[in-house]
C-alpha cells in the first residue's frame, strides 16, 4: 500500500515494486490520476499487479473507508508506506477542523495505519515505511499550546511540524511493536530536495527564488526517482531495523542528494516524553486505537 502514489516519488516507488513483482495498491485521492498511473505502470510493465483504491487522509471517514475496504481485499498486508502530503498550502482546515498540513501527514496517516496495522502483524517481516523530510530538522516543534494553527499560521513551520510529527510517529510505534515483540518493524525515510510537484502551493516568494536560482538547484536537487530510493531502502532492506531512518548520503547540503543511507534525526525528534503526549494527542482527534 502506497499513499499519494499517482505522481512524484509515491509514483516512483509504485514502479519500481511493481517491476519488481510485487502486487501495489495506489492508494490515493484522486482515482483518475490513480487509473491513469496505474495504467502508465502497466504499461511499463506488462503483467504488473497494480489497483487503485481512493483515500483522501484529509477525511477520518475516508480513511476508515478505505482501510475498511483494503483489508476485505486484502485480509494481510507485507508493506504499508506512507507518502502522500501537502507542503505549504494557505490556511486552510480537513473535513475534521484540523490544520491541513497536520491532518494530512500525520494525523491522516497515524489513523489509517492503526486502521491497518492488525491486517500487517501477523506477517513475518511486514513493515510501516513513513516519510518524512529534512525540515523536520528547521523551524520545528511540536505546538501542543496550539496544534493546529488556530491562533496565527506559518505554513513553514507548520510543515515542519508535520514532518517532525511523522517522524516521532514511527519512534513510537516501533518502541511499541517491540514491546508486543511484533512481526513488524516500523522504519522512516526522506527523499532529499526532489524535483516533484508537491512545491506547487509554496509562496510565491520561494518559487521566484526557485527560479533564479536554477542553476544552483541542479548542482543541489535530484530527481524523483533518486529521491524514491532511501524510500524503497527503508522498504526491501533485508537488514533494515525497525527506527531506523534512511536519506541520501549527500555530504553538502547535507543530505539533499544521493543514494541511501541510514541518517540521524534531530535531538528532538528522538525525545520519548513528546512522542509518548503526540501518540495520546493523535489518537484523542483521530478517535484511533492500535493494537499494539
Amino acid at each position: 500500500m502506497i499513499t499519494g502514489a499517482n505522481t512524484g516519488i509515491g509514483l516512483e516507488v509504485a514502479k519500481a515494486l511493481a517491476a519488481r513483482g510485487a502486487s501495489v495498491v495506489l492508494a490515493v485521492r484522486d482515482e483518475g490520476k490513480g487509473r491513469r498511473a496505474a495504467e502508465g505502470i502497466a504499461k511499463a510493465t506488462p503483467g504488473a499487479d497494480v489497483t487503485v483504491q481512493k483515500l483522501n487522509l484529509a477525511s477520518l471517514d475516508s480513511t476508515r473507508a478505505a482501510a475498511d475496504a483494503l483489508q476485505a481485499r486484502h485480509p494481510q498486508i507485507d508493506l504499508l508506506i506512507n507518502n502522500a502530503g501537502v507542503l505549504y498550502p494557505p490556511r486552510l482546515n480537513t473535513a475534521d477542523g484540523f490544520e491541513s498540513q497536520f491532518g494530512t501527514n500525520h494525523l491522516g496517516h497515524f489513523a489509517f495505519t492503526g486502521l491497518l496495522l492488525k491486517a500487517m502483524l501477523p506477517v513475518a517481516g511486514s513493515r510501516v515505511v513513513t516519510v518524512s523530510s529534512l525540515s523536520h530538522r528547521f523551524r520545528a516543534s511540536i505546538h501542543f499550546d496550539d496544534l493546529q494553527w488556530e491562533r496565527s499560521y506559518d505554513r513553514t513551520a507548520a510543515y515542519s511540524q508535520s514532518k517532525l510529527a511523522n517522524l516521532m510517529f514511527t519512534y513510537e510505534l516501533q518502541r511499541r511493536l517491540a514491546g508486543v515483540d511484533a512481526k513488524t518493524i516500523a522504519v522512516a525515510a526522506h527523499p532529499g530536495t526532489s524535483r516533484t510537484h508537491i512545491m506547487r502551493n509554496s509562496p510565491v516568494v520561494y518559487r521566484a527564488l526557485t527560479l533564479l536560482l536554477l542553476p544552483v538547484g541542479a548542482a543541489i536537487m535530484q530527481s524523483a526517482t533518486m529521491g524514491a530510493l532511501p524510500i524503497l531502502r527503508a522498504a526491501t532492506d533485508p537488514g533494515a531495523e525497525g527506527g531506523q531512518y534512511y536519506g541520501p548520503d549527500g555530504r553538502w547540503p547535507r543530505e539533499f542528494k544521493g543514494h541511501p543511507v541510514l541518517v540521524g534525526s534531530s535531538g528532538q525528534s528522538r525525545d520519548s516524553a513528546i512522542q509518548r503526549r503526540l501518540w495520546a494527542v493523535s489518537e484523542e482527534l483521530t478517535g484511533v486505537r492500535f493494537p499494539v
